[in-house]
């Protein structure tokens, strides 16, 4: 393979010395003697016999170049035998995937043609080289466990979209996601692969055989009289799914697990291996040796110990060596067969990776006697082969594949010029080395050895009323109190094991965080630093692009590791500098979020764009962080940049773009052969979906050097003389706190985003191991109920019951083992404490630059969200393992957040839609728990009040649905029928989650609600503009409802098979849920501050009142009026409408009807009840429907006494409508139970059933009253808007008039009169005169 440096057509350095032809009798060195032996001794000759006589003639450095020539060539065959064809194989060597012809669909190739993304539905590629007689293997590295079909296929095979390999005749395959083998028809085989896995596939054309091994553990013969004979080649192929990717090794390098009797099909370099092992050979017999030049002899000596001191002996003769050795060191498979190997034996022993000190003196030697791009070349490699060793080694108990590579990988980078090489070109632009920090979970626990550390597994076996695993359960039995603690013991162990290898990963990550190694250059940290950038940059600008996105699984171990190498150097800072911040006060000051040191790429800030910011903002940075914008800039970033990018776009293509046909070059972290992202995109349409980004530059500031990420020294991050570095523009509100290591901020800071970019979202997936067991072993405590319960006569039945019981046992058997792992890597102890810091990190960081007011703006919005988040986590992921209570100032963490939450919710210095949604839902769901609901209560009473006050803004033009789910989990327990924490008609089915907000048990804030009555009481403008937006939405929520099922009903009635949308049917019930969660806060509204409504001399009062009697009147209509669209639609029990029932919204109707019908005083009561009979849709019917009174079909014109004639309209738009009859018929209606609150005894109080009663018969007193009273109305003197009131109103100037309750509603809104469309300036009272 060539290198980055040139090919090996570079002269080589001579280190032949000069005096060797002119001084042949002396050497200068040691005498001619002792350096004969010395050479005889570490070039020994393999030739036996009398030849070897003549050959021990005096051996010096000017005869040792010949003599090592020779001694290379012995043995070795006269030509080359991978130039000879080789029978039984056809094609091109080396092997490689044909990128040119032999595909089909969309795919990324790796530059080496060996690495495979697929991008498309199921795409398919072959290799370029095929075989037809004699047994042959290839290996493929699969790095991603989903869909595909790995094998054989001929030249005759054609694949599409939906066929691949093993779909047509002569293509034959085995698929590890599905476990199954393909040959147009399929069937079980093998076992299931995961990422990590190595598939060996193995063609036996002698024999007509196929065979599959995974891990070298062969899974038996796939297929036999497979077709063979003239014509017939098999090629390796492969189809796979979108985003699914591999690697394939034909032999390019040393077969993982060769198979005796298969040949790879790609030759192995045996000539320059038998050469790299007999020079690894000498270079070990000079490790070995010692020349004592005062014993005139030579010195065995362990090889260990042994140093680079410069002795002109030795260096002459490595250099000869290392003449030969070096250029075959940049061959991958002579890296990966000879030198890995080597120096994994030198760590073979033991002991720490600093009681190893010959890796670095080798280090040291390469350094010395290789050219430059030789040892890139070779340390490149190398780290290659370490990290696919470490990546694709099997799981086994002690960790000891994963622990060798690591310790081997920690050894080379303890060397620093090797580190430093490393991370400028390797790690991060080459590899994706944060696979190094990743610690795999094995899918097979039998393979992976934990049944032996796991002997003995427990699963919880008790479960309260809610379905929730109790943690302490009271009457655990003896025997599951032994199971539980083996099995905890286990876990333990499991624990200690991975801990091992977190602490190498840790070492290696403090490493690259060693910011004293400035003896060649500049420190390792800077480097890392720029490089962790821009690893960042691409992981935030390619999310829609996930086959260059790091996985998400590596992101949560590299998260860890490096918050404890961060956490441990700032603490060794701290220690020097005693007065600095400490790591448990971390926080990220605001002026790195303005001051341009840090890069946040395109992310969006709480203020909306930087650019806007910068020109809106400009001031307030002047004035308040010193900091002066350049108008030039301001100007340039505000232009558009469509024609910037298409300049840009050609610009920054890099050379490799030209002979990729103008493919874009792929980001330069991710070009590793096996794992990185390929720079061929192949297409059968022949497009390229990828275009290029434009470079993003460094803002220009003043005192702001403009800077690439590359171009930052040290002086820039740290500071220096005055100079504040990364602090630069430290604002008046911010406290001088010194910090002891400027640039692990920035670390800080990547870390937040790292957790936002993907961290959090694994971290819920993983959750599912959980959720498995849990299932299951519910699953298995119904079986074993049942089993118990089973008759003896009946066999049959307990036959399947214990073969169920079997299977949820063994499946809990293997899940527990599984969960031990997922809770010793991803959610032990310490990793929660690594969230919670990062929670408490992104809490102060907030407050801070909260304290800035207006730069406030400048902060980016991934902060907010990884605060929310992070608590989300804590809360729901790592819980019951890990109690948050435990946590070390977990109340006070609590509150902030609470803090944070109420103040920001509605702040206007955040303009992005979605961050304030989150915050919304975010306090939504805090309210909800009653730990969380006590921290609201404990913020200061100030931000209490400011925070109920933006509650109850009026609810148009925001998002108001989260803003009254808010108000009613603050009411919630308090309302009339409203404790409970499921309806009624659900408690017999399982909810999806126990552990959803909307399923907690009732909390309701007294604190929070006195709040909200003081508010609305004293400003009587904003409770008259909330309550109208209250009102106007349950009415538009409520119309909504019954348009939808209008349309299901609509939809059953049909006589032929119809589906209703499942989008529909959820639409509807959030509609029914919504106007549940209205009608519940104008509940709160009236209970808390009746005189909103009853006390008329306030503005709007009567109007309220008014408003709130139609709404009512038409809720109550709709729902009770017998066999009506409610009912018929409730009794379908569609699925998406379990939540749509009678007894929510009746009962909330009932609480308001109560508080202002029964519960107020006496002036009160009568206005409420002389308005709700006067609405032209009250019916008393409705009324007695609550207690089941009135069902009877006759009963259904009571209370007609005070219903008219005409169709009832009102404010929802649509007349009610008689009972249609359905298809079905009616015959079991009349026989169904009716609705009634005295069937709800769990849920009504007696004391709220009288409460209905007496309002009942007051009701009903009432009509009877007003129906004797009320005198007929001429039809001139009704009001002509709404035809359901008097006149009582003239509007000034152009005397039309109409009812109060009309024009009033319509002024809120418009000020134009109904008729003539000018403009009102007064509203008089109106009474007919009495002579007409």
């Amino acid at each position: 393979m060539s290198s980055k440096g040139g090919g090996t057509a570079l002269t080589r350095r001579n280190y032949r010395l000069s005096s060797d032809t002119d001084k042949p009798k002396a050497t200068g060195i040691v005498n001619e003697k002792l350096l004969s032996d010395y050479l005889h001794h570490v070039f020994p000759s393999t030739k036996q016999g009398p030849a070897v006589a003549s050959l021990r003639k005096p051996l010096g450095f000017q005869d040792l170049g010949s003599h090592l020539e020779s001694l290379l060539s012995e043995g070795e065959p006269i030509e080359d035998s991978k130039d000879q064809p080789v029978e039984g194989r056809l094609g091109p060597q080396p092997v490689v995937l044909d990128h040119t012809s032999g595909f089909e669909g969309l795919l990324f190739v790796d530059d080496d043609l060996l690495g495979v993304i697929g991008h498309s539905n199921f795409s398919s590629i072959r290799a370029t080289t095929c075989v037809y007689k004699g047994k042959w293997a290839y290996e493929v590295l699969i790095s991603s466990q989903g869909l595909m079909q790995i094998g054989w296929c001929t030249l005759n095979c054609r694949f599409n979209q939906e066929e691949g390999v093993g779909d047509t005749p002569d293509s034959y395959a085995y698929d590890g996601n599905r476990v199954r083998k393909w040959n147009v028809t399929t069937t079980n085989y093998g076992k299931s692969w995961a990422a990590g896995d190595i598939v060996s596939c193995l063609i036996d054309l002698d024999e007509g055989t196929i065979t599959f091994c995974l891990n070298g553990q062969s899974l038996g013969t796939a297929f036999t009289d497979i077709k063979t004979g003239p014509g017939v080649a098999y090629f390796p192929a492969i189809s796979l799914s979108f985003k699914e990717s591999v690697a394939f090794n034909f032999g390019s390098r040393p077969l993982r697990y060769p198979v005796e009797g298969y040949l790879p099909l790609q030759n192995p370099p045996a000539s320059e291996l038998t050469k790299a092992h007999k020079l690894l050979g000498y270079i070990k017999n000079v490790l070995c040796t010692a020349i004592d030049v005062q014993d005139d002899r030579l010195v065995q000596k362990d090889c260990s110990l042994w140093r680079l001191h410069g002795e002109p002996t030795i260096l002459i003769t490595l250099a000869h060596i290392f003449n030969h050795f070096a250029p075959l060191m940049c061959k991958v498979y002579l890296v990966e067969d000879v030198l890995m190997n080597f120096l994994l034996g030198i760590l073979e022993g033991g002991g720490s990776v600093d009681e190893h000190p010959l890796i670095q003196q080798l280090m040291d030697l390469f350094w010395l006697l290789m050219e430059d791009y030789e040892v890139n070349e070779c340390l490149k490699q190398l780290m290659m082969s370490l990290l696919r060793a470490y990546r694709f080694s099997p799981i086994i108990p002690d960790l000891g594949f994963q622990i060798h590579y690591l310790r081997l990988t920690t050894a080379i980078l303890h060397h620093e010029k090797s580190r430093k090489y490393l991370l400028n070109n390797v790690l991060f632009d080459v590899l994706r080395s944060v696979v190094f920090f990743y610690i795999k979970t094995p899918l097979r626990v039998k393979e992976a050895g934990l049944e032996e550390l796991i002997p003995t597994t427990w699963w919880p076996t008790h479960f309260d009323k809610e379905g929730k695993d109790e943690r302490e359960p009271k009457d655990e039995s003896a025997d599951e109190r032994l199971r539980r603690r083996a099995y905890e013991r286990g876990c333990q162990r499991l624990k200690k094991r991975i801990e091992v290898v977190e602490e190498l990963q840790v070492q290696i990550l403090r490493l690259l965080l060693n910011n004293k190694d400035k003896s060649t250059g500049e420190a390792s940290r800077y480097i890392f630093l720029n490089k962790f950038r821009k690893f960042l940059q691409e992981n935030a600008s390619n999310r829609g692009h996930p086959t260059a996105l790091c996985p998400p699984e590596y992101m949560v171990c590299f998260l860890h590791r490096l918050i404890t190498a961060v956490r441990t150097c700032w603490d060794e800072g701290n220690r020097k500098n005693p007065g600095s911040v400490r790591s448990e006060e971390a926080y990220v000051p605001p002026q790195l979020f303005y001051n341009g040191k840090v890069d946040y790429f395109d992310l969006q800030r709480l203020g909306g764009l930087l650019s806007h910011l910068k020109k809106t903002l400009k001031d307030d940075l002047a004035s308040k962080a010193n900091i002066i914008i350049d108008p030039a800039e301001i100007q340039s970033t505000s232009m558009d940049d469509l024609d910037e990018d298409e300049e840009s776009g050609a610009a920054q293509r890099p050379f490799g773009a030209a002979a990729m046909g103008g493919a874009l070059a792929r980001p330069s972290w991710l070009s590793s052969p096996t794992l990185g992202r390929a720079n061929r995109f192949l297409s059968t349409a022949a497009v390229s979906l990828m275009t290029p980004r434009r470079p993003l530059s460094q803002p220009e500031k003043v005192k702001v050097r403009t800077l690439t990420v590359e171009q930052r020294t040290e002086e820039d991050i740290e500071g220096s003389h005055g100079n504040d570095g990364l602090l630069l523009g430290r604002p008046h509100e911010e406290p001088e706190q010194p910090v002891a290591d400027k640039s692990l901020l920035e670390i800080v800071d990547g870390i937040v985003m790292m957790y936002n970019l993907s961290v959090h979202q694994q971290l819920g997936k993983m959750v599912v191991v959980a959720d498995d067991v849990h299932e299951y072993a519910v699953a298995l405590k119904d079986t074993d109920e049942k089993i118990a319960r089973c008759p003896a006569r009946r066999a049959d039945i307990l036959e399947e019951l214990q073969k169920s019981q079997k299977v949820f046992s063994e499946k809990l058997n293997h899940l527990s083992r599984r969960l031990a792992w997922i809770n010793a890597t991803i959610y032990s102890k310490e990793k929660m404490l690594d969230v919670y810091w990062l929670l408490c990190v992104c809490i102060r960081t907030i407050e801070h630059a909260d304290n800035t007011s207006s730069l406030f703006a400048f902060a980016p919005e991934f902060y907010l969200n990884v605060a929310m988040n992070a608590y989300s986590a804590l809360k729901n992921y790592f819980s019951p393992a890990n109690s948050m209570d435990e946590l070390p100032g977990y109340e006070e963490t609590l509150a902030k957040l609470a803090a944070i939450l109420a103040k920001h919710f509605a702040d206007p210095r955040i303009v992005g839609t979605d961050i304030k949604d989150s915050l919304m839902q975010a306090l939504a769901s805090y309210v909800c728990y009653p730990q969380s609901l006590r921290a609201v209560e404990r913020i200061p009473e100030e931000q209490r009040v400011a925070m109920m006050r933006n509650l109850l803004a009026p609810y148009e033009q925001r998002p108001w649905a989260q803003t009254n789910w808010i108000l009613v989990r603050l009411w919630r327990g308090c309302g009339f029928g409203y404790r409970y924490t499921r309806l009624p008609h659900l408690l017999k089915t399982k909810p999806e989650d126990a552990n959803l907000p909307s399923l907690q048990k009732p909390c309701p804030s007294l604190l929070l609600q006195r709040h909200m009555a003081e508010l609305l009481s004293m400003d009587k403008d904003m409770a008259a503009s909330f309550l109208n937006s209250v009102l106007n939405q349950l009415n538009w929520a409520f119309s909504e409802f019954i348009g939808m099922i209008q349309e299901i009903q609509q939809a059953a009635e049909r006589p032929e098979r119809n589906f209703v949308d499942t989008r529909q049917l959820k639409v509807c019930a959030t509609c029914f849920d919504l106007s549940v969660s209205l009608l519940r806060v104008l509940e709160m509204t009236v209970t808390l501050v009746p005189e909103i409504f009853l006390d008329w001399s306030r503005p709007s009062a009567e109007l309220l009142l008014r408003r709130l009697a139609q709404l009512l009147n038409q809720v109550l209509n709709r729902v009770t009026a017998e066999k009506n669209l409610f009912d018929r639609v409730v009794n379908l029990r569609l699925p998406g409408l379990e939540s749509v029932d009678h007894y929510p919204i009746l009962v909330a109707v009932t609480g308001i009807l109560v508080r202002i019908l029964v519960d107020g005083d006496r002036q009160g009561i009568s206005r409420a009840a002389s308005v709700l009979l006067s609405d032209p849709c009250f019916q008393l019917h409705s009324i007695q429907h609550l207690l089941g009174e009135g069902v009877e079909p006759s009963s259904s014109s009571a209370g007609a006494a005070t219903s008219t004639a005409r169709p009832v309209v009102g404010s929802l738009g649509s007349s009610v409508a008689p009972p249609i009859p359905s298809a079905a018929g009616n015959s079991g209606s009349s026989e169904r139970k009716h609705f009634s609150l005295h069937a709800y005894t769990d849920y009504i109080s007696e004391e709220e059933k009288h409460k209905v009663e007496l309002m009942l018969t007051f009701l009903t007193e009432e009509s009877k009253q007003a129906a004797a009273s009320t005198a007929p109305t001429c039809e001139e003197d009704l009001c002509p808007i709404c035809y359901a009131h008097s006149i009582s109103a003239v509007f000034k100037p152009c005397s039309h008039k109409s009812c109060k309750a009309c024009i009033n509603q319509h002024l809120m809104n418009n000020k134009d009169c109904f008729f003539c469309k000018a403009t009102i300036t007064g509203v008089e009272d109106y009474s007919k005169p009495a002579t007409s």
